[in-house]
């Protein structure tokens, strides 16, 4: 009956209109939906019943075809991925992107898509979605280069991480008067006479000739021989040092002093390595002669030739038994010690000594004899090892010589208190000027400092003279100055913030002042968007008719770039919306009608048939 096809295809205009309303009913509901996308209902015929094909024009005109539809059907829903107004929040963990692309983030082990870029980090401090979902990029090597290939979760470790950089190159600026007067000369300092017996009648010394009749009496004791007792005298029958063959004896050096400055504390156990290190003492061994070695080491003394030059700074024994402490040449090099600069303790078998197991104030009664001369300059410098440890460096500058035809001679000497094993000199060369005062050429510029810390070792640093310093005639009165005015390198610092460039770039702040890259946001592209499947929670998945994705950086292959600090809107449309809702009202509302009117029909047809 043709009544009943009228009411089945006023049916079939509820049902579409209803699906599309269903359709503005979810665009409306996620008006505030991050990053939403909005869809719309496409509509398309049924099926047409066919009265007549038509006819082609003759004898007579053409016919169309006789068709008469039969109703409406969904024909598919379509997304629009245009994309959404972009918002500040001014959250470090929010990211929008302005343009192509998704965010690739891992559900469970599997790789889904999104645009809502509302992150925050986890207590594993990995940057996930507000599902928890881990946010994929790619990640950076030891030296904070991006390592592409393999997508990671991205981390950010907000006060967990750390960084350091060695410095490697100090610049030096100054005057060094070339005027002064050349070095000549360290400081003296003498001790009383060591003795070889308990009798204290046999001074030790170098080996004399026999006939020399200023030659002292008794024999000459090896200082290179554990175990050859050694004694102090103190003008008087008592002992003050006893270094005895299994005696357990430690001395310490605290107080001396150089152009001012504290050179530390610093002990050596006549012992074995063992012994040292349980009593935690910087130096150890059996013989007079390595106590001596490592005293030369703990005061920097320097006796090396340094481009034909001299510094002169030693260890002696004298004619008389004495120790003499011989220091480098330079003002800035004088030596300040005093006899109770020196302590020793004992432990362990101290037989023949008069005190044993009494601690010695002073061992050796020290006397100055002689001040250091010469020109000279010093300075001191913090340097940063590459666990951001400070390392403290003193720079010592010496006029030497005038060279023939004009221009001086400098050697520099560097100590650094904070080197590890038995020395502190941890470097030295010489500068020539010309009768102008440039520098002509600097040699042994790179100085080594060993670390025992963890940190890489040696510390090598270059001295660069070559840019500040002069060598010039000044007046009388003038002293040379010379700083050290710019490094590279810093401290330890914790990473404190962060922010995200236009193409997806990590970067980390650190409280040292320090920046670097953390990693970097990857973004998927689509052949076609609109063929990815919505799984929910603003997810999409790899559909049939989307095309694989392609994983790339942020501004690259038509992805868009990241904004940091922000958040993609709905694109929902309010205003289409509300228009759409009315036709699908209407459309609805008409399809009634038909319904309506069709059995209106069939009421009629019935009364006829009564």
């Amino acid at each position: 009956m043709g009544s009943t096809n009228a009411l089945f295809t006023g049916l079939t205009g509820l049902l579409s209109n209803q699906q599309r309303l269903d359709v503005i009913g979810n665009n409306i509901a996620n008006v505030n939906t991050t990053a939403f996308k909005s869809s719309r209902m496409l509509f398309s015929t049924l099926y047409a019943q066919t009265m007549s094909l038509g006819s082609p024009p003759g004898a007579a005109g053409g016919t169309n075809p006789s068709q008469i539809g039969h109703g409406s059907m969904v024909a598919g829903t379509q997304r629009n991925f245009a994309g959404g107004a972009i918002t500040a929040t001014g959250i470090a963990t929010d990211m929008a992107i302005d343009g192509e692309g998704f965010f690739v983030v891992q559900m469970n082990g599997e790789q889904l898509f999104t645009r809502d870029g509302a992150f925050q980090l986890d207590e594993n401090r990995r940057l996930v979605t507000s599902q928890g979902a881990y946010v994929m990029g790619w990640g950076v090597d030891d030296q904070w280069q991006i390592v592409g290939g393999q997508l990671q979760p991205l981390e950010i470790q907000l006060g967990a991480l750390s960084v350091a950089e060695a410095t490697t190159q100090i610049y030096l600026d100054g005057e060094l008067n070339a005027s002064g007067d050349a070095a000549t000369s360290g400081s003296i300092h003498r001790s009383s006479p060591l003795w070889a017996d308990v009798l204290m009648t046999t001074p030790i010394g170098p080996t004399w000739d026999p006939e020399d009749p200023d030659a002292p009496s008794g024999a000459q004791i090896d200082l290179t021989v554990a175990g050859n007792n050694i004694y102090s005298d103190a003008g008087d029958e008592t002992a003050q040092l006893a270094i005895e063959g299994g005696a357990l004896a430690t001395i310490t050096v605290s107080g001396v002093e150089k152009n001012g400055q504290s050179m530390g504390t610093h002990s050596f156990v006549f012992g074995s390595e063992a012994d040292a290190a349980d009593l935690e003492v910087s130096g150890h061994g059996s013989t007079m002669e390595d106590f001596t070695e490592w005293l030369e080491g703990v005061l920097g003394l320097h006796h090396d030739d340094i481009g034909g030059q001299s510094l002169g700074g030693r260890i002696e024994i004298d004619r008389t038994g004495s120790l003499v402490i011989i220091g480098n040449e330079g003002t800035v090099q004088d030596l300040d010690i005093s006899s109770s600069d020196i302590t020793v303790a004992y432990g362990g078998e101290t037989t023949g000594h008069p005190e044993a197991g009494e601690p010695i104030t002073q061992p050796f009664r020290l006397s100055a004899e002689q001040e250091a001369d010469g020109e000279s300059v010093r300075t001191t410098f913090v340097a940063y090892d590459s666990l951001g440890e400070t390392v403290t460096v003193h720079v010592s500058m010496v006029l030497q010589e005038t060279v023939e035809g004009g221009g001086t001679a400098w050697t520099f000497l560097a100590e650094s208190p904070d080197a590890s094993g038995l020395a502190r000199i941890v470097g030295s060369g010489t500068l020539m000027f010309d009768q102008t005062g440039s520098l002509v050429s600097a040699s042994s510029t790179s100085i080594s400092i060993p670390r025992d810390n963890g940190s890489d070792t040696p510390l090598v640093l270059n001295l660069d003279f070559d840019e500040g310093v002069d060598g010039v005639t000044a007046p009388a009165d003038s002293t040379s100055s010379i700083a050290a005015v710019s490094q590279n390198g810093f401290p330890g610092g914790e990473l404190v913030s962060f922010g995200v460039d236009d193409d997806g770039t990590i970067i980390g702040a650190f409280t040292n002042g320090a920046t670097r890259i953390l990693g970097q946001v990857s973004l998927a592209i689509f052949a076609n968007p609109g063929g990815l499947q919505d799984v929910g929670d603003n997810f999409y998945r790899v559909g049939p008719n989307s095309g694989e994705a392609v994983i790339t950086a942020p501004g690259t292959l038509g992805a868009g770039r990241v904004v940091t600090g922000a958040l993609e809107m709905s694109n929902v449309d309010l205003s289409q919306e509300f228009i759409n809702m009315i036709l699908a009202s209407t459309g609805y509302q008409a399809s009634s009608r038909v319904i309506n009117a069709s059995n209106e029909m069939l009421d009629q047809l019935m009364l006829m048939a009564r």
